[in-house]
């Protein structure tokens, strides 16, 4: 079941923020980069982020989240994170289709990872989604950036 999460809500917060934590710390032993902004989130900053967040729960557990801006036609996805006890088992991929499920018809949707993180790049590859470029960002970390058109009959 997917549920829109409000952020305020500080119990909330602390719940995808726990998700999080958990699943970015994944991350950073994949890139070897141990230094990515979402394992500096508190639950005051995850509040004040300006992002739709959206939880996936399995038997009443938060188990992944998705949070997104939409400006006009671009869905920029901020964050997909599942916890890892929860890997494998669909939660990223419905959160996915959740958000595209919920456009207006005709959407860009935008996301990025860790170049190092192969694991999401062949997710998103596999979901539609094109490598529009890589960034490096400091030496030691660089982030590919990722696109999908959309397009339903309203």
């Amino acid at each position: 079941m997917i549920n829109k999460i409000d952020i305020i809500n500080p119990k909330l917060a602390k719940e995808v923020l726990s998700v999080q934590i958990a699943s970015y710390k994944v991350e950073a032993e994949l890139i070897d980069f141990y230094d990515i902004p979402p394992l500096r989130d508190s639950v005051s900053t995850l509040q004040q982020c300006g992002e739709n967040f959206y939880g996936c729960y399995l038997d009443g557990e938060l188990s992944g989240v998705i949070s997104i801006k939409v400006e006009e036609d671009l869905i920029d996805i901020h964050r997909l994170m599942v916890h890892p006890k929860h890997f494998r088992k669909g939660i990223a991929k419905r959160l996915l289709e959740f958000i595209e499920s919920v456009g207006e018809g005709n959407e860009t949707l935008i996301v990025s990872t860790g170049s190092r993180n192969a694991p999401a790049i062949s997710f998103y590859e596999k979901n539609g989604f094109i490598i529009t470029g890589e960034t490096k960002v400091m030496e030691g970390l660089s982030i590919t950036s990722f696109e999908k058109k959309t397009t339903r009959y309203r």
